[in-house]
């Protein structure tokens, strides 16, 4: 037999043997295509899939296999996570667009309220029995190392030549509370100097600074990378953001504005896809295991101010407390600032359009 002859038989072997493996997988029993689901069956394992905002990467490289550890020894199962950090705007576009999270961790509330909206999360999320919000956090602003422009306050980011880096509001979260913060801290001003709150003061105010914006990134991660990379004088970004990197080692000088906002990033289950994967259980004990004493000092240490009362009180030494600081519903809640700020008519697109 020559070569050829061998050659054609074997090649006839193995495309009988990959036809008959192809009969016996289409022969088995039908399951839902979706990877979550398959990835759960073999041997007892479950695979619980996130969708997070980018900011959290580093923190969730420690806690979940600190999870894992933890619901191994509870129940002898073993969690598989599958992982996606994007801007939080993204993220929940994604969800909702069909990407099969079972735990949304993500920026702001607004956020999580979209996914609720197109029916995907139950409407009372924020009733769960650990509360909604899983970290929190201040908007900080970040300099060179030594502070060489003496940037004290927001004021300051409005001088000529002074060049300001914050992402993007449309897709990012965390831009959302920076101008939220700006805002904010004009009305703060302007009841300063007239004794009410005055919108067309703010308004201003916003404008003055993003004048002088360098950089409008698609996350606060990508905008940290650009003002390590050299681009900008001065950042505006999560007070953690910066710590992570002080701690790190990187020569960064944080300035708390006297008026600021506190930030609150919320967590969840995603009902519809929990209930399709049958990963409701696993995906409640993990929002209540990042509320644990263990999974919050873990975020202290990426700069996070803890929502676990021990916890807080273990670390308040650590955080500076604004003298004006305001949360979200000084600016009359979410839904309001969603009107007033992010609407296509609002005061951000007014902004930007230079009117």
């Amino acid at each position: 037999m020559n070569a050829i002859q061998t050659t054609s038989r074997r090649l006839l072997a193995l495309l009988l043997a990959i036809s008959l493996l192809l009969v016996a997988a289409g022969c088995g029993d039908a399951q839902d295509s979706d990877p979550a689901v398959e990835s759960s069956v073999p041997n007892g394992d479950v695979t619980l899939v996130i969708g997070a905002y980018s900011i959290v990467k580093d923190a969730f490289a420690e806690i979940l296999p600190q999870f894992q550890a933890y619901w191994l020894q509870q129940t002898g199962q073993k969690v598989v996570f599958q992982e996606s950090y994007e801007a939080s705007g993204t993220q929940a576009r994604a969800i909702i667009g069909g990407f099969n999270a079972d735990v949304a961790v993500l920026a702001m509330e607004g956020d999580v309220n979209k996914i609720a909206d197109a029916g995907l999360i139950n409407p009372n999320w924020k009733e769960q029995a650990d509360g909604e919000f899983v970290t929190k956090s201040i908007v900080v602003l970040g300099t060179r190392e030594g502070n060489p422009l003496n940037i004290q306050d927001w004021s300051d980011l409005t001088r000529s030549g002074v060049k300001v880096v914050y992402p993007n509001p449309k897709t990012s979260g965390g831009a959302q509370w920076d101008i939220n913060a700006i805002y904010g801290a004009g009305l703060k001003q302007s009841e300063v100097e007239t004794g009410t709150k005055d919108p067309a003061y703010a308004k201003n105010f916003l404008k003055a600074v993003h004048a002088n914006v360098e950089s409008l990134d698609k996350s606060g991660r990508a905008s940290m990378a650009a003002f390590e990379y050299g681009v900008g004088d001065v950042i505006v970004t999560y007070e953690n953001e910066l710590l992570a990197r002080i701690k790190q080692g990187k020569d960064y000088h944080i300035v708390v504005p006297k008026s600021t906002i506190l930030i609150e990033n919320p967590a969840t289950v995603v009902d519809t896809n929990v209930d399709k994967h049958g990963t409701r259980e696993v995906a409640e004990a993990f929002i209540h295991y990042l509320h644990s004493d263990e999974a919050q000092r873990v975020l202290v240490d990426y700069g996070f101010r803890p929502v676990n009362e021990t916890v807080a009180k273990e670390s308040a030494s650590k955080y500076v407390v604004p003298e004006q600081l305001f949360d979200i519903s000084y600016l009359g809640g979410w839904p309001e600032v969603k009107k007033t700020l992010y609407s296509k008519k609002g005061i951000w697109y007014q902004v930007l359009a230079g009117i």
